[in-house]
């Protein structure tokens, strides 16, 4: 019988105690350390070539690595189209043969219908797709493939939760492919919290069963060139559920985010081997599922009103891509103590610096006012440059006057008001001369940029308007 080792893993952070206490001594969790038995053996990590292994292997010490030059040759990575440009963007130009990637995001968000989607496009191209689901049963599956219009037969479905099990129907499935024109396989896990391995006895979804899943999952698909595709939950902070190493195994972690009561879903690339991060991809969620939405930019500013006071338009780069959004403020009396500050889409510590610069450098007060600020359409702005644009819907608020017609701002505030250079600005006015604005307000430090002279010849018809501190925005916004 094999030996039984007792340790306790915390919940919260994954570290592994072979004493129990109250508090996790590496993350200061209490109450998190639950006792778990690791029988001995490891019985999965094997080929689909290798059941049997070899009776004459080399000791442990006699092996070693294998080392190479640098200057070697290196074969490219094949990909793998789905037919979702939006996906295939975030990607890097679509999936690699081998790779492992992890998409996270909240329940009900689309994750489930993003990814049955993407299994109904790469069987149609003659891939081979098994798709487990551990959260429902193949009828449900069935019915919502049926509801989206999934009708490939080539999709392989089961509901199971052993990975044992799991590994063992795929190497099964793999042996009745035609050795001869072997399709990529491309197999969908759904979800790994609800996973688990017999060797473990903790429950499915504590942080010792997620890791070594995972760990498991993602040692068979590498050394067999099967791509993963793993479904995650996210805790109520919007962080991946389960262990960090679990990001760290992953070849791509992509996050679904969005709001259950708008239609609009973007594709975030948090971690890429294979291409850039931070790349998104929007979709729209209607009743046939998630359909691409090719320009961003005109869905952020569908209900735009240029006449509207507290409103900026911002030129944003999310990746490779410009996306113009509309950044809303109301500044408005306050009857508390302590005013209101809220945010939506962008970081509440970043207003607070805006409006103290605004009350230090340009003369406006709005210690004794409450402020609201909305990024329009559920998009989550990180980028700095966005201090400009942010400053103007504020100004604009507090002092009922609108921005002329067609302008868009892009800038960082320094603390001493100044305001500095942003980069790819050639990107975000062409993204803004092509959705029709006309004006733009944006850094005086970058006219010293190489590229601008050749910048303005191509746009000759946008009337650029330079700023060196916040105090120039007076002229836009004369006091009453």
């Amino acid at each position: 019988m094999a030996n039984k080792k007792t340790a306790y893993s915390c919940q919260s952070c994954g570290a592994v105690h072979f004493k129990w206490a109250g508090r996790c001594i590496d993350c200061g969790s209490w109450n998190s350390l639950i006792e778990e038995f690791a029988e001995g053996g490891n019985s999965h990590f094997t080929r689909l070539d290798d059941d049997k292994t070899s009776k004459n292997s080399s000791p442990k010490n006699s092996r070693k690595a294998d080392l190479v030059s640098l200057n070697g040759e290196a074969k490219d990575f094949a990909r793998i189209k789905t037919n979702l440009n939006e996906l295939d963007r975030v990607l890097g130009g679509g999936l690699v043969s081998g790779s492992v990637v992890l998409i996270g995001g909240d329940p009900g968000i689309g994750k489930s219908t993003l990814l049955l989607q993407t299994a109904d496009n790469l069987a149609q191209l003659n891939n081979s797709v098994i798709y487990i689901s551990g959260e429902e049963s193949v009828d449900q599956v069935r019915l919502r493939a049926k509801r989206l219009g999934c009708h490939t037969e080539n999709i392989k479905l089961a509901s199971n939760t052993n990975v044992s099990e799991i590994i063992n129907a795929i190497k099964e499935d793999a042996k009745n492919l035609d050795n001869k024109e072997k399709s990529p396989m491309i197999v969908i896990i759904d979800s790994i919290q609800t996973m688990f391995v017999e060797d473990l006895s903790s429950a499915p979804g504590t942080v010792s069963q997620v890791r070594a899943c995972a760990g498991e999952l993602t040692i068979f698909a590498k050394k067999n060139n099967i791509t993963l595709l793993i479904v995650s939950h996210v805790t109520k902070d919007g962080q991946i559920a389960g262990p960090k190493v679990l990001e760290h195994m992953v070849d791509t972690v992509l996050y679904f985010e969005g709001e259950k009561d708008l239609q609009f879903r973007i594709l975030r690339s948090i971690k890429n081997r294979f291409g850039g991060a931070n790349e998104i991809g929007v979709f729209e969620m209607n009743e046939i599922g998630l359909s691409e939405v090719l320009n961003p930019s005109e869905l952020f500013l569908t209900s735009y009103d240029r006449d509207t006071s507290g409103t900026a338009v911002f030129a944003g780069i999310e990746g490779s891509r410009a996306i113009l959004a509309e950044v809303q403020a109301l500044v408005a009396p306050s009857f508390i103590p302590t005013p209101r500050r809220a945010v939506v889409g962008w970081d509440l510590n970043r207003l607070a610096m805006v409006i103290a610069v605004l009350n230090s450098r340009f003369g406006l007060n709005l210690f004794d006012k409450e402020v609201y600020l909305n990024i329009v359409g559920g998009l989550k702005i990180v980028e700095t440059s966005a201090d400009l644009a942010v400053a103007c819907a504020l100004i604009s608020s507090a002092r009922d006057i609108a921005l002329p017609k067609s302008t868009i701002a892009v800038g960082e505030i320094g603390l001493s008001g100044e305001i500095r250079m942003v980069g790819n600005l050639e990107g975000r006015l062409k993204e803004a001369h092509k959705l029709g604005f006309k004006n733009c307000i944006i850094p005086k430090a970058n006219e010293k940029n190489k590229n601008f002279a050749s910048l303005r010849k191509s746009i000759p018809d946008l009337n650029i308007h330079f700023i060196s501190h916040i105090r120039d925005l007076a002229k836009f916004f004369p006091k009453n």
